[in-house]
């Protein structure tokens, strides 16, 4: 088994760290203060080609492998999460369905677009359907022009800046003998349809995070995703490549709290020394490293079994279960290294601290992946 990375992982592996350490570093904490969406550093990582990661270069992409998507993601996570989740969202939840599902004319119509600087969102969050994705209630009714969707998503990334060109959503057919989930290309200028930025996030706070709402919105038949019926199929199919980007924001978190834990540690004396020299902390930071590393193995591993396809739904909920567990482990410990000092929003662990706890929530709960994790072992879990 070979262990290193090619060439060209390591190639993009340093752009993007030199990118976020030098473009997205100096802002970070501002842009967090201020819970601003930087329209200027999205479209410099568009410029880098990180909106179009693993879409095929016909269609203005990099056509990178899987692996290298989460080695971007993991390097901006590594630096500040909001921006690791604008291009998780994006690629994983925006891009991916249109790639798999999308027809050749969808294909040409929106991927070059969202190639080079426009982002799309995922709609399948409601206020009452979140774990449960087969509770949604938005409807969608059978009209001569098209559909006409009703109804209300939440939560959902990327979906009201001035760069978002529009979203997919899922909703169910009205009038139909049996409950039909089908997803829908929205553009954003769709009539009817609206978004509304929400406000007061502990975390990802420079990412952007909106309400829509559809009133009677109108969307033509040539924008429906795939086949009728098959929206839950779809929407189930992107989460599980979903949940490879967050294990890799995961995973980049804790490298990030870690390295400035083991900084600070070297730095802080107590007691005449350093207080890495003590026991109590250069445990806690052997521990931190034994974890990160089991973490970017497992991690890697299900990025290769994707990449190599063949089955990896049970490595992704693993690696998604573990990297976001061990982020709220590592930044917990890490704040507890710097002391007081760790709660102040002066350094920057304070923010890993709260970016991290959404992990554990988003593309699916840490209860709903070991669900996933249970039925791939053969058990029946009940719920």
């Amino acid at each position: 088994m070979n262990f290193d990375l090619s060439e060209d992982h390591i190639k993009i592996k340093h752009l993007t760290r030199d990118f976020a350490e030098n473009v997205i570093k100096p802002k970070a904490k501002e842009l967090d203060e201020k819970e601003e969406f930087s329209v200027d550093i999205t479209k410099q990582m568009a410029e880098l080609g990180f909106l179009g990661i693993t879409v095929p270069e016909e269609y203005g992409g990099m056509g990178l492998d899987y692996l290298s998507y989460i080695l971007i993601v993991e390097e901006l996570a590594r630096i500040d999460g909001s921006h690791a989740a604008t291009i998780a969202a994006h690629n994983s939840l925006g891009t991916g369905p249109i790639l798999h599902f999308g027809t050749k004319k969808q294909k040409e119509t929106y991927l070059p677009k969202i190639c080079s600087g426009y982002l799309w969102a995922f709609g399948l969050t409601e206020p009452n359907a979140g774990s449960d994705s087969r509770a949604t209630k938005t409807t969608a009714t059978k009209i001569e022009r098209g559909y006409v969707l009703n109804g209300q998503k939440t939560f959902i990334t990327n979906a009201n800046t001035p760069l978002t060109l529009g979203v997919t959503v899922q909703a169910v057919l009205k009038n139909s003998e049996k409950k039909e989930l089908t997803c829908f290309l929205v553009e954003k200028g769709f009539s009817g349809f609206t978004a509304k930025t929400m406000h007061g996030k502990l975390m990802w706070r420079a990412s952007n995070t909106a309400e829509l709402f559809f009133d009677d919105c109108v969307v033509p038949e040539e924008n429906i995703l795939g086949k009728i019926g098959e929206g839950s199929k779809i929407m189930l199919s992107t989460l599980d490549s979903g949940r490879l980007s967050i294990a890799a924001m995961g995973l980049g978190c804790a490298q990030g709290a870690f390295e400035l834990a083991l900084e600070y540690a070297k730095k802080r004396e107590q007691f005449g020394k350093p207080i890495g020299n003590f026991q109590a902390i250069s445990f806690k930071l052997a521990d931190m490293a034994l974890k990160i590393e089991l973490a970017r193995n497992l991690l890697y591993k299900a990025c290769w079994l994707k990449d190599h396809h063949r089955p990896f739904s049970k490595e992704a909920a693993m690696a998604k279960l573990y990297c976001s567990e061990i982020a709220n482990e590592i930044t917990n410990e890490a704040v507890q290294i710097h002391g007081g000092y760790g709660l102040m929003k002066e350094y920057d662990i304070e923010r890993f601290y709260r970016d991290q706890r959404l992990l554990q929530i988003g593309e699916g709960t840490s209860e709903i992946q070991r669900i996933v994790i249970a039925r791939a072992l053969g058990l029946k879990p009940i719920f």
